[in-house]
């Protein structure tokens, strides 16, 4: 979901190896970074002629920020959250989000949830993972947590056309955890349509590889080691035009009492889980799918996701536990190369 910048590009890091041999060269990299869905994120995309398509992503990420974030005030889904039960119309691609984030509420059973907004914003894991330490009057109160519960259904969620109610007046909806893997994708389709056939899409940890580099070999994807420094790396995988999206414990946190508090919500509870692991990273097509996926597999826990995930065509996980050892989908090291760094 939401990342913090000190984290941000550390979440998944793209190492690539360029060939450049000076302007104009088609293997020559260019690239931009900006800062939007509180994350920072970066297009890279090889050919000096391609620099004009990297506006027109920016001008991609203010389009989407504008229309799906719960923080901007007219967003479509800031409407849709403060209208009180009312319909709000809203534009064509909130609804295909909206709906694809329905879909995952169903396939995981309401482990991934689109109206967890009110719990998500009772944790506020935004301004406590920049503390240090606090302490226990930090974690809200357990009929606080029973009242956020209670509006936490993605059923509760309406669509008729184009138009968009809340039939729960305390829900709120919150597309953290699906919103920039579809991003992502619209902008790979938009890159595509206008002749890029090689680069590669990081929003704030989710990385989607457009084709392969242009030798024609795969990108190499680091996966973050949980807590690690840096760009320390826990392991990496080789692949071409596919995503690759992580979550984890390590992610947004805070530390209270000595006790580790994670943004990963328990939709039955209301606590961060507690399963024994501390990342998932998924490796797919769709950046939106993967980006859903992550997340419900972690609340599935290793046993129900790994199953999940074997059922899905061309998709892959790899699961770390707390004692950082990888559990890899069965196509991971097959299908997919995987180095396990020392």
């Amino acid at each position: 979901m939401r990342k913090y910048v000190a984290l941000l590009l550390a979440v998944s890091v793209l190492t690539a190896c360029f060939y450049c041999a000076g302007c104009g060269n088609p293997n020559t990299p260019v690239s931009k970074s900006g800062f939007y869905f509180d994350t920072v994120i970066e297009v890279t995309l090889y050919g000096h002629s391609n620099e004009a398509l990297l506006d027109d992503c920016f001008s991609l990420a203010e389009k989407y920020e504008k229309l799906f974030s719960n923080t901007v005030a007219e967003s479509d889904i800031s409407r849709i959250n403060h209208a009180a039960g009312e319909p709000v119309t809203v534009d064509d691609e909130t609804i295909a989000l909206l709906e694809k984030g329905i879909e995952y509420g169903k396939l995981s059973d309401g482990a991934f949830d689109i109206t967890i907004g009110t719990l998500s914003k009772l944790w506020n894991f935004s301004t406590k993972s920049m503390l240090a330490e606090t302490d226990s009057s930090m974690i809200p109160a357990s009929d606080e947590i029973k009242d956020a519960l209670a509006s936490v259904d993605y059923r509760a969620v309406k669509i008729d056309g184009n138009k968009v109610s809340l039939t729960n007046k305390d829900a709120l909806l919150d597309l953290g955890g699906i919103a920039k893997g579809y991003i992502a994708d619209q902008m790979k389709q938009y890159l595509i349509a206008h002749g890029v056939k090689n680069g590669y899409i990081n929003l704030g940890g989710n990385v989607l590889c457009i084709g392969s580099k242009p030798d024609s070999s795969p990108y190499r994807i680091g996966i973050q080691m949980p807590f690690g420094q840096g760009n320390e790396m826990i392991a990496s995988v080789e692949l071409s035009d596919k995503t690759v999206v992580s979550s984890g414990v390590y992610e947004r946190n805070f530390m209270a009492d000595g006790k580790l508090y994670h943004h990963i919500l328990d939709t039955s509870t209301g606590y961060p889980y507690e399963n024994g692991l501390l990342g998932v990273t998924i490796i797919t097509d769709s950046s939106a799918d993967g980006d859903a996926l992550s997340t419900t597999c972690f609340s599935l826990g290793i046993k129900d996701g790994m199953e999940l995930i074997e059922r899905l065509p061309g998709t892959e996980a790899i699961f770390i536990t707390e004692d950082y050892a990888l559990h890899k989908s069965s196509g991971i090291g097959t299908d997919i190369p995987l180095r396990e760094e020392p």
